[in-house]
């Protein structure tokens, strides 16, 4: 049939658009052509064709089987010429219900024709726009099986197209676990493979790599897959392992690096595994490098982040390689806020465990300007990342005392907080809160002038319990070795109210630190006096509420804690004295099969019975009448107490005419 190739303003031809619907299948056939060639390369044009209402036209000639098949190829290629066009003609297209006719299509076209090669390049074209309509292709392994299946078999534009719809599409467990037992495993490693002496095509191997990290991507059942999946005689990672060598185009190194990770945080490879100790990890450091692109060199900051983040081993082999600690420090300098991010994840990783690796870190030149610049960044992902990395760097006692106070993070930090942020840099913020607000940190009390304690008391309130366990910690640590009109402030702010239900949390870490903070709360002998004179029946019932709870003995003894702090205050030993009940739970610790409980309940006896303080012999008389005296004798004859022994014998000392 002819074709004609004269190029027309649609605009001035209503004719053409008009011979769309004629039912001459010749007339509609050189209508579509003439449409065809007018919409390619011009923008204009295709947004004109689609106010036009053509759309919906085209979509009934590309999927009605009873037509001419070429008539329902030029309707297909028009379609995919379109969706090449602007964000607007392709959200236009996506509206017009086209992603879900092209599937629908891609459903009974014949495999290997040009009218399924073109469906797809219409739909990887409509896929590339984000956000995806990934809706429109439904997890249906009749479809996926085919659709992996011209993945494997089909012409190679076929192939690349179907793989990068894959690779977008593949958005979770659902979908990983779908592709997988379609076969796309097998598809992706047939991708992978380059022949001898040729060249390596991005185009080709790209969506490929794509498609195995995101089937990947924390899933260990789809990445134990791809580590038994072969291509003649090599395994995925033996493939992988091909593309991250120096000779190969960056971005391929940079995404055969990625799937390494993926399989390696997903438990198919081992930390110490070759191809991610001299595979994927040196390449990543290696473009992390200032000779390569910022996009590439952000990229592989961000993937080595992730491939470092939780083992040790990885963290300090990284920090060796290729001067990575400048490349970093070059990476965050760039305008980009990728660029930033990545490098600022890639500190926090790195800096995660190791004490000397941290000093390298801060050593590294200028880097605390940039963290604090960093928290100061209007976009949030730099400012997450760069929390991220105080947090990391946090963790150093040396750092609190020193460079922390002399950049004096914690106002950005505080700043960063009050401004209402998103529950993950929240999470992490408050993280490295309570890392600032430890006793030696000069941090505190600027901090406290700032309003730290409102603003910790109420995380303690927050629905998610990582929140809370953070707020709580937080104050717990503000609490050590404080002034009292600190501990005072925390009280009244908390609320005693707040207080019980953080007793009664469903998260024991939040119990165990509430406790914590009540246990750092009473101590000093002043503290001890001041405070329970004031919430003394709030802290004997918190205490009672617990020793006889179903709670566990790491809770138990805390509670046992508190009680021996409350007992070496001067005035605050009668508290527990006139507390019958508390009494007879004493002698019942002091007999108990937990060694950490009977040693906790040792602590509130010694305090209670100390010789030569006033009320010292009443105090003895009154705890040898309800059997302490006799519970530390049985201690101290116990062979299971033997690491006691000295305790005992101090607390047994105690007693004047009783032993």
């Amino acid at each position: 049939m002819q074709q004609f190739t004269v190029f027309m303003d649609i605009e001035s031809s209503r004719s053409y658009i008009d011979e769309l619907y004629s039912s001459d299948a010749v007339k509609v056939m050189e209508a579509l052509v003439t449409l065809k060639n007018s919409v390619i390369g011009s923008n204009r044009q295709k947004s004109s064709v689609i106010s036009q209402g053509v759309v919906p036209r085209l979509l009934q000639l590309m999927s009605e089987e009873s037509l001419d098949p070429n008539i329902r190829l030029e309707a297909t290629i028009t379609i995919g010429s379109l969706a090449k066009g602007t964000p607007e003609n392709i959200e236009s297209l996506i509206e017009k219900g086209t992603a879900t006719a092209l599937v629908e299509m891609l459903k009974t076209v014949p495999l290997g024709s040009k009218l399924a090669e073109a469906a797809l390049c219409a739909l990887r074209s409509i896929f590339s726009h984000k956000p995806a309509p990934v809706d429109a292709l439904p997890a249906d392994m009749r479809l996926l099986t085919r659709l992996t299946q011209i993945a494997r078999e089909d012409s190679q534009e076929a192939r690349t197209s179907v793989i990068r719809v894959l690779a977008v599409w593949c958005s979770g467990t659902v979908e990983q676990e779908a592709l997988t037992c379609a076969g796309a495993c097998s598809a992706a490693a047939a991708m992978l493979v380059v022949p001898p002496r040729s060249v390596p095509s991005p185009s080709r191997l790209v969506p490929a790599l794509e498609l195995l990290a995101a089937m990947c991507f924390k899933n260990p059942n789809v990445a134990q897959v791809a580590l038994n999946t072969r291509h003649g005689d090599k395994s995925i990672p033996e493939l992988l392992m091909c593309l991250v060598s120096r000779d190969k185009p960056l971005v391929v190194a940079l995404k055969a690096a990625k799937c390494l990770t993926f399989l390696q945080r997903a438990g198919a490879l081992p930390a110490d595994d070759s191809r991610i100790v001299f595979g994927a990890l040196p390449c990543l450091a290696r473009l992390c490098t200032k000779e390569n692109t910022e996009d590439i060199r952000a990229s592989a900051a961000e993937v080595l982040a992730y491939l470092t983040e939780v083992d040790t081993s990885l963290q300090r082999l990284a920090a060796i390689s290729n001067h990575l600690m400048s490349s970093l420090a070059d990476i965050v300098n760039c305008q980009s806020a990728a660029a930033k991010q990545g490098a600022f994840k890639c500190f926090a990783s790195l800096g995660a465990n190791d004490e000397d690796i941290r000093k390298m870190i801060i050593e590294t030149h200028g880097l605390m300007v940039h963290v604090v610049n960093g928290l100061n960044n209007p976009d949030p992902c730099v400012s997450l990342a760069a929390v991220r990395c105080l947090h990391s760097l946090s963790r150093s006692v040396q750092q609190l005392r020193t460079t922390f106070q002399d950049h004096a993070v914690w106002k950005p930090l505080m700043q960063l907080l009050n401004d209402s942020p998103g529950p993950e840099l929240l999470n992490v913020g408050s993280s490295t809160l309570c890392n600032l607000l430890l006793e030696f940190s000069p941090a505190k009390e600027p901090m406290l002038d700032q309003g730290a304690v409102e603003m910790l008391c109420n995380l303690t309130k927050m629905s998610d319990p990582a929140l809370r366990l953070n707020g709580i910690w937080a104050l717990m640590n503000m609490a050590f070795q404080a002034e009292q009109k600190v501990k005072q402030r925390i009280l009244c702010c908390l609320g005693t109210e707040q207080m019980f239900r953080l007793l009664g949390d469903s998260d024991t870490r939040v119990i165990m630190k509430m406790l914590g903070l009540l246990r750092n709360l009473l101590s000093t002998r002043q503290h001890i006096d001041a405070i329970m004179s004031e919430y003394s029946s709030q802290v004997m019932q918190a205490v009672i509420v617990v020793l006889e709870g179903s709670y566990p003995a790491e809770v138990k003894e805390q509670a046992l804690c508190i009680l021996g702090n409350i007992g070496d205050g001067e005035k605050s030993k009668d508290l527990i004295m006139a507390n019958e009940d508390v009494l007879r739970k004493l002698v019942d610790y002091l007999a108990h099969p937990e060694s950490k409980l009977q040693e906790a309940a040792l602590f509130v006896a010694g305090n209670l019975v100390w010789r030569g303080e006033a009320g010292a012999a009443a105090r003895q008389q009154r705890l040898a009448d309800l059997g302490v005296l006799r519970a530390l004798k049985l201690l101290r004859a116990s062979h299971h107490a033997a690491h006691l022994h000295d305790k005992v014998k101090t607390a047994l000392a105690q007693f004047n005419e009783f032993t």
